[in-house]
């Protein structure tokens, strides 16, 4: 009679493991919380200036894009859409900043347009006015793409008007010097100035500058207008400069 107790107890305490174990595989486990929202790209920016050199008076049309930006502003015009053209009339060469920013950042571009004054009809000398200050006022520089002595369509007219006023004072000697932004070996940019000197000088001359008239010397990077390390700076360094000589 002991034996079959023992044996019933055995029984029972096995029914309920099953039960007990039964129960927990039935038992509900919550869902793993939801992965973090992925973290908010930086953005970017791009803004242009076509084209980027005008006469005064005439247009250029802006155009920028950024992506990923929540505020977008251009420092002449205050904020403006993510991306989009404007046309615009600086009175004077102008450098346009844009800054594009959102939680992640902030992204900045520039564009630099130069606008090349008119050329002005020589006025007579007077008693108060010196050869110097009508040469300074009359004969203006020309400017150069980087690495290049190329002389541009737009600066073809600017010397057109610096011929007619010599033309007009075949008195007046004259030195071009011909300057380079700071980057590249001294030697190379000297070689390089003195490419872009005598370049200006051979364009007067088919204008009908007699050659007799004019100096050239090459300063490379030696003697910048403009010192910082910057497009725009560097592209007031990439230039013929003309200087009366006495």
């Amino acid at each position: 009679m002991k034996l079959r107790r023992s044996q019933w107890i055995k029984v029972a305490i096995a029914l309920m493991v099953v039960l007990s174990a039964s129960a927990c595989g039935n038992k509900k486990v919550a869902p793993p919380p939801p992965p973090p929202p992925p973290p908010m790209l930086a953005p970017t920016a791009s803004l242009t200036a076509n084209p980027n050199t005008i006469n005064a008076g005439q247009t250029t049309t802006l155009t920028w894009k950024t992506e990923h930006a929540t505020d977008v502003a251009i420092d002449q015009m205050g904020r403006v859409d993510a991306s989009g053209s404007l046309i615009v009339t600086p009175a004077q060469s102008t450098t346009y900043h844009l800054v594009a920013k959102n939680e992640s950042g902030t992204q900045e571009a520039t564009a630099r347009v130069t606008v090349v004054p008119p050329p002005s009809t020589p006025p007579q000398q007077t008693s108060n006015e010196t050869e110097a200050q009508m040469f300074a006022q009359n004969v203006q520089d020309i400017f150069f793409a980087y690495d290049s002595y190329d002389i541009e369509p737009q600066y073809q007219k600017v010397l057109q008007a610096d011929a007619r006023f010599l033309q007009q004072h075949p008195n007046i000697n004259f030195t071009i010097e011909g300057h380079c932004d700071e980057r590249g070996s001294t030697e190379y940019n000297l070689a390089l100035g003195d490419n872009r000197a005598n370049a200006a000088k051979q364009a007067l001359v088919q204008l009908g500058v007699n050659a007799s008239r004019i100096r050239t010397i090459s300063y490379g990077k030696e003697k910048p207008f403009c010192t910082e390390s910057t497009e725009s700076c560097w592209q007031q360094n990439r230039r013929a400069h003309f200087v009366y000589q006495r």
